[in-house]
């Protein structure tokens, strides 16, 4: 479904985006404000970007092999959508930290650019090369 093709692009480069530019103060100081690194925003943003991530594995382009199609535009989605409904869930939580969450967070936090940097990557060239497979 070209759809989920234009949709997964978009956010891949949005979520990209977010998790290459992030910057934990200004988004601790507008916790509730609709803006780009507001919470609402990076919950909507990190919900859509794994539902459609999810749904991409199973609706390749092109109507090619399931899962093998779209895999890496598929992942990309997936892993952000992770890390930020992670990131929403850290925020928004007052429970003490445990012992899986701080090393979730760990490794999360020195590979946010890395993370951003891969989806934005996957967008592009998922635009640019729609048949190929894997991207």
């Amino acid at each position: 479904m070209l759809q989920f093709y234009f949709l997964s692009i978009f956010l891949n480069l949005v979520a990209g985006y977010l998790l290459f530019f992030w910057d934990e103060v200004n988004t601790s100081e507008r916790k509730n404000e609709f803006s780009l690194q507001g919470d609402t925003f990076i919950l909507i943003v990190g919900a859509l970007s794994a539902i459609t991530g999810l749904v991409k594995l199973f609706s390749p382009v092109g109507g090619r092999l399931p899962i093998i199609g779209d895999l890496i535009p598929a992942a990309a989605g997936l892993v952000c959508g992770f890390v930020l409904l992670f990131s929403y869930y850290r925020r928004r939580m007052s429970i003490d930290d445990t012992e899986h969450t701080q090393k979730i967070e760990g490794i999360l936090a020195g590979n946010k650019k890395i993370i951003g940097a891969l989806a934005f990557a996957a967008a592009v060239l998922h635009f640019l090369f729609p048949g190929v497979p894997f991207i």
